[in-house]
């Protein structure tokens, strides 16, 4: 796997080359824009808004509107002119509990390589981070875009989580949450028993896109139809209800639930034949 990004990890005197490699992809479906009548593909043209004229690559620049139709140009060497130091370097600039942080603040996971002669420092990092559940809050510059992240450890190896700074989130403020009574101690009980049998161990692999899966199934069906109009599968919508007796959902809920059952572990050895 290539990396995207080589650099080093750096914590008081402690430097630590590394590479960044992508922990995630994204598996969405890509559709082309047809024209109707003969399914030609319908292409995107860059157009100046002055006088509609299409503009080759050659021509655009990139342009930060500082006032209402008045831009600056910025060139690649602009850019490289920015005054930040240790752009090849993951900072650690603190260590703090991850229990602290609130997840909203979390937003891309990256793999973290140990390069030549870095292996030691790297277990020492990872094993202290794993000891301590803490996190190595940094500054990293990736792409032209500082970003804030987090190096965590993950099993065998450290994961540099990318961050959103403070001011990229919408205050909590700005949501309406109509003030309720509490629930009362049956209803919270009920709730309480309902989320423990509905408990699993995590495991990643019982999650999958249904919906991916079902649209690839259709794309299917319509190419060995010839592209023909399939018939329409009615799915009557779940629609929200005004939930008048909580207690009784709650209670329907739990029958409908179940006790669940674990299936028994396997025995260590072969039992002996009779």
């Amino acid at each position: 796997m290539r990396a995207i990004w080589k650099g080093s990890i750096s914590f008081g005197l402690v430097s630590i080359p590394v590479a960044l490699q992508n922990a995630s992809r994204t598996e969405e479906l890509k559709f082309r824009l047809l024209r109707q009548k003969d399914l030609s593909p319908v292409n995107y043209k860059r157009v100046a808004e002055v006088d509609g004229k299409e503009v080759p690559w050659d021509q655009i620049v990139k342009g930060y509107e500082y006032e209402k139709g008045k831009f600056v140009v910025l060139k690649d060497e602009d850019f490289k002119r920015v005054d930040l130091e240790a752009t090849d370097t993951i900072d650690i600039v603190d260590f703090v509990d991850l229990a602290q942080i609130n997840p909203v603040y979390f937003h891309r996971p990256y793999y973290l390589e140990p390069q030549k002669g870095g292996a030691p420092a790297y277990n020492l990092l990872r094993d202290v981070l794993a000891e301590t559940n803490k996190a190595g809050i940094s500054k990293v510059i990736i792409r032209t875009r500082q970003h804030l992240a987090a190096v965590k450890a993950n099993g065998s190896l450290l994961v540099l989580e990318l961050m959103r700074f403070a001011d990229e989130l919408v205050p909590p403020s700005t949501i309406h949450v109509p003030a309720e009574k509490k629930p009362g101690s049956r209803e919270l009980t009920m709730a309480k028993t309902l989320v423990n049998q509905m408990s699993e161990d995590w495991d990643p692999e019982r999650y999958t896109d249904d919906y991916r899966s079902a649209l690839m199934k259709l794309i299917d069906r319509k190419v060995k139809s010839g592209g023909k109009e399939l018939p329409t599968n009615e799915h009557a919508p779940k629609r929200a209800t005004n939930v008048i007796d909580l207690a009784a959902v709650l209670q329907q809920s739990l029958k409908d639930a179940g006790p669940k059952t674990k299936p028994a572990k396997k025995a260590k050895g072969r039992a002996k034949a009779a």
